[in-house]
């Protein structure tokens, strides 16, 4: 903006000033205030530079630059005392409001003595006392020093004096008030009752410019210590979205990177430095900046002790940083910056409280945020049982690692191949007996899978040569299924034949155990069963299935009732049950193959190893999903988790969390929904799924999110995953869902402008759709953001082409509404009144055609309703129009007014054609025609309506908020009459 236009206009000044202030903190205000009060001193006029001191003043507050705020009220100072008169009732009363500012301003600012401030203190308690002021503010000042100096005894008589003193103009807000409150009381250790004060900022309850933003993030980590970490988190993605813009909270900003770095949150901590480089660097304010640099240090150390010391790191602008070299730095930045705080109060509570705070540990592992964000910390492993210890020190003791891997592999344990590895490894060079050597291979060929075949053959003539038959029979019959696998199921088949004849007969003849036999019959129902998979048809596919059914049955036939103890006979019975389910299915019947998978999982869960059961509960949930049984498949879901424990891979916990997210959500139970869709955003990040996974997991948290009212949570979560959703990977329907919820919250947010973008986005992408109800939605939600953003214009056409659509859609109702938003967009912009009438009249021309070519009841009264709204808002439309005519335009005013009361004759009759549903809208209608009548100067015309309005509400609902109103508002109506008699 340039200058005031002819140098000498006061209005066109105040109207400049209140334009900076509605921009960006920064340096950019700044400096356009700096601009403004030299064109106020050109004005001549002593107020007018009293105001450009004041607008200057409050903008250097509201920003980096706070040392610069002492220059402009001293000027106001010397102006007051010299000239009171020139200062008009606003000017004064906000001098003394910024006492407070440069109080606290001056204990920011090392260099300024503790005596300086102590006199300044007093200075403004005897002004305050002069204009008749309360002590609080004072005394709120007076807490101020001595809490930053550490004087504790005289912190604790200042608060209470506070408290103490009557409120008045002079204090702070009750939002800021209760922050300093709740502050002191963390610094005393007072976590629950800090919270307990906050409690009416943190609810809505008091706001103002910086509240709830600092309460929010000073709450951070008193909610952590007091182990409420949902609510910690809640309170950072709500908090840090306040703070962002604006440059000045510097120390709140400070609060979430600790946060971040207290919870398992490093990465994001990262992202929080580089989105304000600035921080680093900035003078103005060093105590923000002291805070600033402590938890950059505490950030820092935590990813050096993690291993990531090496790591590229954002850091002061200049050079580059790793997360070692930025520690050191910020910690000297830090222990300066204190010294010097110590070295001007004469203690060392500054440095030590910063001290402590660069030193604190993290409160939790790791608190997953929903946001995107790069996992820093080691993932957790679920480790094997250590071996007995070596003889050897540091060498491991190849006898116990030959028992632990035993006995992994007897009972199934998640880690036996793992241990027959490290068998392997501390094998080598050894000589071994031909048992121990089978068992080696054999393991390591089912580790090697389909490329392991050769292996197996090797397994079995050592087995053999260790004088077991039947265990070689199984090694072969391993391979072979292993050879299945690659395609070969007919020379499959052929091998596992004969080692199944094989196994029979030395069976029979007792050469041989239940468990050997059960793995070569277990292996030629396994290739049966990949036949099966095969899909072959007809016939043929029957006897395949047929053929699979017998082999299966055998299996069952051998094992069951002989399992005992034997955990691997236990597993075969269950993986039996699991084929027969499989079998169940390809036949298409769902029950019978949901209940041998509910059979199959209940055996491993009995057997010990629940871990196996986790398969068969995710087959369990999709039957019953698609039986329409959603309480069966949250069941199922939560087995799968609770089964899985610690042994399911990331990327299947996330899923896992995701389905029941998906179930909960269909049932409406929207608060877990959202907590185990968390889980699956947290999962899929530890898998490196965030982009795929991560993102649908994300898009439904943030749904969820929304469908609790959680706006700002939600809104954080959604602008994280936009960047990842992809019409290509997850479709153009979640692109366009996440849109449009991002835009629902950013309306309730009042982010208007931001909201429209995204709704314009999103209804760009549903034009190309063959269905256009999404399309016409998304234009008309559009339309209304860029309305309530003020860009009338852009409104205008947005709603011109919802109605376009709900016209070719067939859907009257919107095509009214969007008519009649159009009107009252008009009637602020350049079209005017005169438009506004021709979109009404259309409106209203609209809703009568479709009422009159309605077949259905139904559809009729609706429209009837619509109707009647439409009269009711053309009749507010006119009187609006004619209250913002000139004056001067005396009968264009009676006009106008005339024909609302008509607008509104028609609204009351057509409501009343819908008898006991019109009520509410017939008496509304009324009293605002009453009114519009007493505006006119008809008072027994407005009598006479309040009377009708009592008549219509005879008998009415007395317990109907809508009904009392209309009542009250009635007989202050008919006080009228009586009023003039």
């Amino acid at each position: 903006m340039g200058e005031i236009d002819g140098g000498t206009d006061f209005d066109a000044l105040r109207r400049a000033m209140a334009e900076n202030s509605e921009q960006p903190e920064g340096p950019a205000r700044n400096a356009r205030a700096e601009q403004l009060l030299a064109e106020a001193e050109r004005l001549n006029i002593p107020l007018a530079v009293i105001e450009a001191l004041g607008h200057q003043l409050k903008v250097y507050n509201y920003s980096s630059e706070k040392d610069r705020m002492f220059v402009p009220f001293a000027r106001l100072l010397r102006l007051w005392d010299e000239r009171p008169e020139d200062f008009d009732e606003y000017e004064a009363h906000s001098l003394h409001w910024v006492f407070k500012w440069v109080t606290a301003g001056m204990l920011d600012q090392p260099h300024i003595p503790l005596a300086s401030i102590e006199k300044w203190l007093g200075e403004m308690e005897r002004r305050y006392r002069l204009a008749g002021h309360s002590e609080r503010a004072v005394r709120s000042a007076e807490f101020s020093v001595a809490a930053h100096v550490g004087d504790l005894e005289r912190a604790e008589r200042a608060y209470g004096a506070w408290l103490a003193a009557d409120r008045d103009r002079m204090a702070d807000c009750h939002a800021c008030e209760l922050h300093g409150q709740g502050t002191w009381q963390v610094r005393r250790g007072r976590d629950e009752d800090a919270l307990g004060l906050w409690r009416p900022v943190l609810e809505g309850e008091y706001s103002c410019a910086h509240e709830p933003h600092t309460v929010l993030a000073s709450s951070l980590a008193p909610l952590l210590r007091l182990g409420r970490p949902d609510e910690a988190r809640a309170h950072h993605l709500r908090g840090f979205r306040l703070v962002r813009p604006m440059e000045s909270m510097r120390g709140a900003y400070a609060d979430h990177v600790e946060f971040c770095a207290l919870t398992g949150n490093e990465a994001r901590g990262l992202e929080l430095l580089a989105q304000r480089p600035a921080y680093f660097t900035d003078t103005g304010q060093p105590r923000s900046r002291l805070d600033f640099m402590a938890v950059v240090t505490l950030l820092t150390d935590r990813l050096t002790e993690l291993g990531f010391g090496e790591r590229q790191v954002p850091g002061p602008a200049g050079r580059s940083w790793t997360a070692r070299e930025l520690a050191a730095h910020a910690r000297a930045e830090a222990l300066e910056l204190a010294g010097r705080f110590d070295e001007r109060n004469g203690t060392s509570y500054v440095g030590d409280r910063v001290r402590a705070r660069m030193a604190q540990r993290p409160l939790v592992d790791r608190l997953p945020l929903g946001v995107r964000t790069a996992r820093t910390t080691p993932r957790p492993v679920v480790p094997p049982p250590a071996p007995e210890e070596s003889a050897v020190p540091g060498q491991p003791d190849l006898s116990a690692l030959l028992t632990e891997a035993r006995r992994a592999s007897d009972t199934l344990q998640p880690h036996a191949l793992e241990a027959w590895a490290a068998v392997a490894r501390a094998a080598e060079g050894t000589a071994l007996d031909a048992r121990d050597r089978a068992e080696i291979a054999d393991h390591e060929a089912m580790a090697q899978g389909p490329e392991g075949i050769a292996l197996f053959e090797r397994a079995a003539a050592l087995y053999a040569e260790a004088g077991d038959p039947g265990e070689a029979l199984a090694a072969r019959a391993r391979g072979a299924y292993f050879r299945a696998l690659t395609g070969e199921v007919d020379e499959a088949l052929a091998t596992v034949a004969a080692l199944y004849d094989e196994a029979l007969a030395l069976y029979a003849e007792d050469a041989t155990g239940v468990r050997q036999t059960a793995s070569v019959v277990m292996s030629r129902a396994r290739i049966l069963m990949r036949r099966v998979h095969e899909g072959t048809e007809g016939t043929a596919g029957r006897e395949v299935r047929a053929a699979a059914e017998r082999a299966v049955l055998e299996v069952l036939a051998l094992v069951d009732g002989r399992a005992g103890d034997d955990i691997r006979l236990a597993a075969r019975a269950a993986e039996a049950r699991t084929m027969l389910a499989e079998l169940a299915g390809e036949s298409g019947d769902v029950e019978r193959t949901a209940d041998l998978f509910r059979q199959a999982a209940a055996e491993y869960v009995g057997a010990g190893l629940p871990w196996f059961a986790v398969e068969y509960e995710v087959q369990i949930a999709a039957l019953a999903h698609q039986l329409g049984d959603a309480a069966g498949a949250e069941r199922a879901l939560r087995a799968a988790l609770e089964h899985g424990g610690p042994y399911v891979e990331p990327a299947g916990r996330a899923q896992l969390h995701l389905q029941l997210a998906e179930v909960l959500g269909l049932r409406d139970e929207v608060v877990e929904a959202a907590e185990q869709a968390l889980e699956a955003a947290h999962w899929a990040d530890e898998a490196g799924e965030s982009a795929t996974l991560g993102a649908w997991a994300r898009h439904q948290l943030g749904g969820f999110l929304l469908r609790r009212g959680r706006c700002a949570e939600a809104a954080e979560v959604l602008e994280s995953v936009l960047p990842d959703l992809s019409a290509e990977t997850h479709g153009d329907g979640a692109v366009v869902q996440a849109r449009w919820w991002l835009g629902d919250c950013l309306s309730e947010l009042g982010e208007h402008r931001e909201a429209a973008g995204h709704r314009l986005r999103a209804a760009e992408i549903a034009r190309h759709w063959p269905e256009q109800q999404d399309h016409a939605t998304l234009a008309h939600l559009a339309a209304e953001s860029l309305s309530n953003a003020g860009l009338l214009e852009e409104a205008d056409q947005a709603y011109a082409r919802a109605g376009e659509l709900w016209r070719s859609l067939g859907n009257p109702h919107f095509l009214v509404r969007s008519l009649r938003a159009r009107g009252w967009l008009a009637l602020r912009g350049e079209a005017g009144a005169e438009g506004a009438r021709e979109l009404m009249t259309e409106a209203v021309l609209a809703c009568e055609r479709a009422r009159e070519s309605a077949a259905d009841p139904a559809v009729r009264e609706q429209l009837s309703a619509e109707l009647g709204n439409t009269h009711r808002q053309f009749g507010d439309l006119l009187a609006r129009s004619a209250a913002e005519e000139d004056e001067g335009e005396g009968g264009l005013i009676q006009d106008a007014y005339e024909a609302a009361v008509a607008q509104l004759d028609r609204a009351s009759a057509v409501f009343g054609t819908l008898g006991a549903q019109g009520l509410h809208g017939r008496t509304g209608a009324e009293l605002a025609a009453g009114r519009l009548a007493a505006e006119l100067g008809r008072r027994a015309e407005a009598v006479a309506r309040a009377r009708v309005v009592l008549a219509a509400c005879e008998g009415a609902d007395d317990t109907d908020e809508t009904v009392q109103e209309r009542r009250a508002e009635a007989a202050r109506m008919l006080r009228l009459d009586r009023a003039g008699d």
